[in-house]
Order: C-alpha cells, then sequence, then structure tokens
C-alpha cells in the first residue's frame, strides 16, 4: 500500500480534492503509512466472511485499529450501488460494462472515504473483495478484455494496492452447494450464475496468484475454519510491522 504519510490529514485533503475533484486523498506517494490493506477473494460461499471476522478479533486483541468493509458497499453511496448491482427487478439485462462500472464507482468511493484515510492513521483495513473481483469476475468471467479492466481499476484505487490478497480457494462445485446452503430467499443475481460462470472465476483466482506470488496467496477453504484461520494469521504477521 502506498499513500502519502507525510503530510497533514488537512493538507492532504485539501490537495486531494484539488486534484481529484471532491476525492478525500491525492493517491500520489511518497513513504509508506503505518497502516496495511488486507483483501479477500474468492467466489460466493467460499467462506471470506467468516475469517474477516476471525482475523479483525485478533487484530484487535494485538491492540491494532481494524477497519471491516465490503464491496460493493461500505459507504451511503456504495450501498445505494450494491442495491442496483444485487437486487435491481432488471438486473439480468446489465451488460458487463455496466456491472464493472458500477463496481468500480464503490470502489472509487470507498477507497476515498474509508481506506486510504484509515491506512493514513495506522488502521488495518479487511476487505471483503477489492479491484481483483473486477479483474475475475468481469474481466475473465464475463470476458472483458484485460486491457480496459486494469485501466479503470486502475483509475478508481490510484495507487491504493493491497499489502496482501487472500483468496479463499473452494472447487466450484462446493461453492454453489453452499449458496444453495445459506439462502434464506431468492438469491441475488451474483448466486445466480451457472456453474461455467464460477468455474471461470475460480479459475481466474488462480491465475492471479500465479501472476502475484508476493502478494496473493491462496487458502484451501475445505480446511476447517480453525485451521483456514492460522493459515490466514502466519501470512498476517509475515508483513505486519
Amino acid at each position: 500500500m502506498s499513500i502519502a504519510a507525510d503530510a497533514p490529514l488537512n493538507l492532504v485533503a485539501r490537495e486531494g480534492r484539488k486534484r481529484f475533484g471532491g476525492s478525500l486523498l491525492p493517491m500520489s506517494t511518497k513513504a509508506k503509512p503505518a497502516g496495511m490493506l488486507i483483501s479477500f477473494e474468492g467466489s460466493e460461499g467460499s467462506g471470506k466472511s467468516t475469517q474477516i471476522s476471525r482475523l479483525a478479533a485478533q487484530l484487535e486483541r494485538k491492540g491494532r485499529e481494524v477497519i471491516a468493509t465490503r464491496e460493493p458497499g461500505g459507504t451511503e453511496i456504495g450501498e445505494q450501488i450494491r442495491g442496483i448491482i444485487v437486487h435491481n427487478s432488471k438486473g439480468d439485462e446489465m451488460c458487463p460494462e455496466t456491472e464493472l462500472l458500477l463496481f468500480t464507482a464503490a470502489r472509487a468511493q470507498l477507497v476515498r472515504e474509508v481506506i486510504a484515510p484509515a491506512l493514513l492513521r495506522g488502521a488495518i483495513v479487511l476487505s471483503d473483495r477489492y479491484l481483483d473481483s473486477s479483474t475475475v469476475y468481469q474481466g475473465i468471467a464475463r470476458n472483458l478484455a484485460p486491457g480496459p479492466v486494469n485501466e479503470i481499476n486502475r483509475f478508481a484505487v490510484g495507487t491504493v494496492m493491497p499489502d496482501l490478497t487472500v483468496v479463499i480457494d473452494v472447487p466450484t462445485e462446493v461453492s454453489l452447494a453452499r449458496i444453495r446452503q445459506r439462502a434464506s430467499g431468492l438469491p441475488d443475481r451474483m448466486e445466480r450464475q451457472n456453474i461455467e460462470f464460477y468455474t471461470k472465476v475460480r479459475e481466474g483466482y488462480l491465475l492471479l496468484a500465479k501472476q502475484w506470488p508476493d502478494r496473493v496467496v491462496v487458502i484451501d477453504g475445505t480446511l476447517p475454519p480453525d485451521a483456514i484461520d492460522k493459515r490466514i494469521w502466519t501470512e498476517v504477521q509475515k508483513r505486519l510491522a
């Protein structure tokens, strides 16, 4: 993660508004802040939420400030965008390009309103999904060209990249079974995707892990929760200041 950490917050906010039309922080860098961004990725039903809660509790016991957020969402604007993406009555007619732009719009707001300020003050941010989701879901699974997806992602996040990305990997059949098991009503539009779609999602995450081995770690999501917790904590400790 890299954003300017050596400037007063009022100056940072002022410069951000001048340069980014209302953004809370400039995304240029001089020094690494004390905070840390950890993103969690994986197919639906992989167990991200459970592990985020466990990791947050461990970090808080160590005296660290922890901010847990999710995509799309995490801000009032982002949650409204989430409603459009997930529950809109015409959602099945949404084209992949629209889906990508909605996800990244929510992400841009989350970075500037929540994530960047938290990192500047030294907090650890745990994000349930981040830019890799767009690379995989809209880029690979929806067959959008990687060039535009990467450019739009970068525009949304600036240089606010994860220090660690945890991919909780489960076989596609396990993912779909868990979705059906947890469903309390009608599945949302992301949960209604077919097995071919989720096979592409899984393959996409495994490909990312090969491309970015220093940042992306893959953990077997079929292990018991305690074992997954332990492996995540080992990776986090390697990166804690």
